[in-house]
């Protein structure tokens, strides 16, 4: 038996998964013979008697030599000895098999253990010089101008050969709908040029069989299927047709043809590239049968006119990235000597659109852009950057719908982008944009098929209308092709070399070595303030619950704080830099579990990460092993596996699984661990998290971006010697209407420091706080809901908040800077005259700066 299950439900998929290699059956015009591998008969068609005057009884089991001419069978196997590969056919034509004399066309195949011979008879005299006829039609093709009219020639041609009512040249899109793009049909039965047709019309099991066998013919949908006996082989399986030419039809595909008034078909494979491009499609409305010979003439023909294709398509390539090479020298040599040019977004989007066709380009750096021609508000190119930033932000990333990218976002009139990454950190872009493009698509009938019973049992009914329905296309632009892509790599490797010669090593070497003592004692006196501030916060936010003890209160704040020292020791011991995450897992183990190292197992996990994700993810750990060892499967016994997995860009992947413990609930409270657990990893470092609650355990996932991932080998950096500065004194007071009313925008890029810092200006008086941690999401939120005021914490990891300074100056919202380093922070010229609060954040210094800041806007 196969493998379709009539009884299965109905819906889209069915016609995939027919197996119509398996009908057992072929087509009345011919017979069959399979033979074992000594030529013995194992099974024929059963009308074998009406060619061979043989019954089929009296064949199986016989030596097939006793039965055909001693030179059939030896030009029979010759033409077997000619097979090369899997998917090979071998054909000899006018071959005498019996002493009759009466001539057949054959062909020779293998599939699976058996020799498959099939056979029909001559039905034409004296054909002609093949090799001819093909060199002929090619000759004509090779007039044609364009491809359109390559197509309609291509089509002409093989209704000549043939005979066909009509003849159809079909190309396949990317999701397998395709479109009729050349015909020639004889007058008076319409056209079906320019028509589209869906997916659905030719299934996927339907498009895999034009990849092997390259020819299939119809010849009448009411004939009668003669059955293969027997039914079965030695394995209880039916005989494989993949590669027969007389294989029977599905019925389904008789009853579409039915529906289209078609009684004979024939379909010949355009392979480009050794994939699928398309199908010359030949329709009758009569019965037709030509001959074994034409029908190979028109196979071969096929061939040729495929690697015609495949000729002038990549001869459009080669011409389109010859002229995108020479735009990228262009492009190079300008900016070699006026490097303002990489800043002004009119010249850059006249030179990029010169090389890859679009409506609009927009430049973001380091937080910085610029936009022109047609593209989406600052808003919505903050959202693009945002996404890409998580997504495909070190390759070249296109798509003809955004939305994809950023759903639930107004982009305007544009649909489409090609972004390239022109910078080692994921956050610089230029970034082109299509328009969007409504275009109407006309099909063959509607393409959205009715799932319904039809004639043929619980499967999906053919569409039985092929009048044109008409479908308007919105929401996407013109695609990019792969030829565009592969130039905007190398217009990306162009601007990534402009950025880097703009970079003069000397001047920057000069001005470190100048700066160099102040930069490290700013560097110290920055991170000694974000520890305060980090150790502040986890003692706000690990306030207990009414009830709870202090020694409770000190019990909690006391493992936190260790976590983050056990931390602190690895990447300070010897240097400060990267540390192994796997130390950090056995410091935890051993902290906790006297066993720890045998019940919390690890993989892959000696990834060697930055300090700022090693300090983050050491209170994550602390957290999911406390809660084992409390609630979870470290509690009685169970077992925690720790994975780690690098993926092709650098990004890790961490996983958290507890097996062996209690079963576990989703808590009905979210406690301050729990917003650590699920909250950090994103906002701190820009990474994903996911907890699943499932009865056999916890189990996290964690993904941690490429940028915070150190090589094996760590730079080595001597540690300085920290000096704690005097914090200032707390007020006695709080002014609890300070920013009575006010909306507040705080930028701040770890998560602790921000969470106390939302408590501070409530007690102030804020009537709601929006927290962001990077540029992109700033000016999101900038754009989405103006905030009244604002509080910039100036350094954001590897970047800075000078641009949201810009956006905010620009639109007049007051604003102040919060930073870590002291006296030593940097303004730019325009924010010279900015209030600068410093870390960490106090009610003493903020009342005491709100105040001015107002007063100084009033």
């Amino acid at each position: 038996m196969s493998d379709w299950d009539s009884s299965a439900a109905v819906d889209l998929t069915n016609c995939d998964r027919e197996p119509i290699h398996l009908l057992g059956a072929i087509q009345p015009i011919g017979f069959l013979i399979a033979l074992s591998t000594d030529w013995i008969v194992s099974a024929v068609s059963a009308n074998v008697a009406d060619f061979l005057d043989v019954a089929p009884d009296a064949l199986i089991g016989q030596p097939i030599a006793n039965f055909l001419q001693a030179e059939a069978v030896h030009s029979l196997r010759n033409r077997l000895a000619l097979l090369r590969g899997e998917d090979a056919i071998e054909r000899v034509f006018r071959l005498p098999l019996t002493g009759s004399g009466r001539p057949f066309d054959a062909a020779i195949h293998v599939s699976g253990s058996k020799i498959i011979i099939e056979a029909e008879p001559s039905n034409e005299r004296d054909y002609g010089d093949a090799t001819g006829t093909v060199r002929g039609m090619i000759g004509r093709l090779d007039t044609a101008r364009d491809l359109a009219a390559f197509f309609a020639e291509g089509a002409r041609q093989v209704r000549a050969l043939t005979g066909f009512d009509r003849v159809m040249v079909y190309r396949f899109d990317a999701d397998g709908s395709g479109e009729v793009v050349g015909e020639h049909a004889k007058s008076g039965i319409g056209s079906f040029f320019g028509l589209h047709y869906p997916h659905t019309d030719i299934p996927k099991q339907a498009r895999e069989l034009y990849t092997r066998s390259l020819l299939r013919v119809i010849t009448d949908i009411d004939s009668m299927p003669v059955p293969i006996v027997p039914t079965l082989d030695e394995n209880r399986k039916p005989i494989d047709l993949s590669l027969s030419v007389l294989r029977s039809v599905s019925p389904i595909h008789i009853e579409y043809l039915r529906n289209m008034g078609v009684r004979a078909s024939m379909s010949i494979s355009i392979l480009v590239d050794g994939k699928l491009w398309g199908l010359i499609a030949c329709h009758h409305y009569s019965p037709r049968c030509p001959g074994f010979e034409r029908r190979s003439v028109a196979e071969l023909f096929a061939q040729m006119f495929a690697m015609r294709i495949e000729s002038r398509l990549r001869q459009q390539v080669v011409e389109y990235e010859r002229r995108a090479r020479d735009i990228s020298d262009q492009l190079l040599g300008a900016v070699a000597s006026d490097e303002t040019l990489l800043n002004d977004p009119a010249w850059l989007s006249d030179i990029l659109t010169h090389a890859i066709p679009a409506d609009g380009v927009a430049v973001w750096i380091n937080g910085s852009y610029a936009m022109s021609g047609q593209t989406p508000d600052t808003r919505g190119v903050a959202a693009i950057v945002q996404a890409l930033n998580g997504a495909a932000a070190s390759r070249v990333f296109a798509t003809d719908r955004i939305a994809d990218l950023v759903p639930d976002s107004d982009f305007g009139s544009v649909a489409g982008m090609m972004s390239l990454p022109i910078s080692r950190t994921p956050r610089d872009y230029v970034i082109l944009f299509r328009s969007e493009r409504v275009r109407s698509v006309r099909w063959a009938g509607d393409p959205h098929k009715p799932v319904e019973y039809g004639p043929n049992g619980p499967r999906l009914t053919p569409r039985e209308s092929f009048e044109e329905w008409k479908e308007l296309v919105h929401g996407r632009s013109e695609p990019f092709t792969p030829s565009e892509v592969r130039v905007a790599e190398t217009l990306r490797a162009t601007l990534i070399e402009v950025v880097l010669r703009l970079s003069d090593e000397a001047t920057v070497e000069r001005q470190r070595a100048t700066a160099r003592q102040d930069l490290l004692i700013a560097e110290l006196n920055h991170r000694v303030r974000n520890i305060l501030s980090l150790i502040r916060g986890l003692i706000r936010q690990s306030r207990p619950p009414d009830g709870a003890s202090v020694d409770d209160f000190v019990a909690v704040v006391d493992q936190r704080v260790h976590a983050l020292a056990r931390a602190h020791n690895q990447i300070t011991e010897d240097q400060w830099g990267p540390a192994p995450f796997q130390s950090l897992i056995e410091a935890e183990a051993a902290a906790f579990l006297q066993d720890g190292l045998k019940r919390i197992t690890t993989n892959g996990c000696d990834v060697m990460l930055n300090p700022q994700a090693y300090s983050t993810l050491a209170l994550v750990i602390h957290e999911l092993t406390t809660n084992s060892t409390k609630y979870g499967s470290l509690s009685n016994g169970g077992r925690v596996h720790v994975g780690c997995q690098k993926d092709e860009d650098g990004n890790v992947a961490i996983e958290w699984i507890e097996a062996g413990g209690p079963p576990v609930e989703e808590p009905k409270r979210r406690g301050f661990g729990t917003t650590i657990i699920q909250h950090s990893v994103p906002y701190d470092l820009g990474g994903t998290a996911d907890l699943t609650f499932e009865p056999s355990g916890l189990k996290a996932r964690f993904t941690v971006p490429a940028k915070h991932v150190a090589l094996d080998e760590a730079p080595v950096r001597n540690s300085p010697t920290i000096q704690f500065t005097k914090p200032e004194p707390q007020q006695a007071e709080v002014d609890s209407t300070l920013l009575a009313g006010k909306h507040v925008l705080l930028i701040e890029d770890s998560l602790v420091i921000a969470l106390d810092a939302e408590d501070l200006l409530r007690k102030l008086g804020a009537r709601h706080v929006t927290t962001e941690g990077s540029v992109a999401g700033a000016i999101i939120a900038i754009e989405t809901s103006p905030p009244d005021i604002a509080v910039l914490d100036i350094n954001l990891g590897d970047h800075n908040s000078f641009a949201i300074a810009d956006r905010l100056a620009d639109l007049e919202i007051p604003f102040m800077f919060a930073t870590g380093y002291g006296e030593q922070a940097q303004l730019p010229e325009r924010h010279r005259p900015r209030i600068v609060v410093q870390k960490p954040y106090t009610l003493a210094s903020l009342s005491r700066r709100f105040p001015e800041l107002m007063e100084s806007v009033s």
